[in-house]
């Protein structure tokens, strides 16, 4: 509940973000673009944690996740259906969706088991596509650094690529494919930047994998 209540009270400040830092967010929005690409057309899509629809809306995807009504509310008006539920516990039946994607893993109460539902809720040789803010990247560490003067990310947890994998390994995921963006401090991010393949340098990283 930690991790739900200050995207309840503060929703305009987190959309104001993206105005903020739009060739950051248009980075990010490359970055999980080029992953997509090698899908099918017409495919059943999910975003796990959709928050007010900032990426679910512009890649296309038309359902989302989200425990926040307030969050939800705005993703509604970006055409996005919503449902209210918890990535732990998605409210879906087995072998339902095509792929699955998830920007926010660093607000999960549980990454695990997020991860294992995702599996759940993929049909075979379904992908998922994880973007998050590498642990051992620069902005996570700024963030880090300052959790406690946080509105959004006190309570985060960061991942390194290694554990992200691991965890997507464990919950019965393979074929694992990786981009990255965001290279340098936030602040200074003032073009849009492409994707380029790996880890190890960009700040966000995209992960693609496929249900076994």
């Amino acid at each position: 509940m930690l991790q739900i209540a200050p995207f309840e009270r503060h929703v305009a400040e987190y959309d104001e973000w993206f105005e903020r830092y739009p060739f950051v967010y248009e980075s990010e929005l490359a970055a999980l673009r080029q992953q997509m690409l090698s899908l099918p057309e017409n495919l059943l899509g999910l975003e796990v944690g959709v928050g007010t629809g900032r990426y679910a809306a512009p890649l296309g995807i038309k359902e989302g996740i989200e425990p926040s009504e307030e969050m939800a509310k705005r993703a509604v008006r970006r055409g996005v259906e919503v449902v209210n539920g918890k990535a732990e516990q998605l409210p879906y039946r087995d072998i339902h969706f095509d792929f699955v994607l998830m920007v926010t893993i660093c607000h999960f109460d549980k990454a695990p088991e997020a991860f294992m539902e995702a599996y759940r809720v993929l049909k075979p040789g379904g992908t998922l596509i994880v973007g998050f803010l590498d642990k051992d990247g620069a902005i996570a560490r700024s963030y880090e650094a300052r959790r406690h003067q946080s509105t959004f990310y006190r309570h985060a947890t960061f991942y390194s690529v290694k554990r992200v994998q691991e965890m997507m390994k464990k919950a019965g995921f393979k074929d694992f494919d990786f981009n990255q963006t965001l290279f340098g401090e936030l602040e200074n991010i003032d073009t849009l930047q492409d994707p380029v393949p790996g880890h190890g340098e960009g700040s966000f990283v995209v992960v693609k994998a496929v249900k076994k």
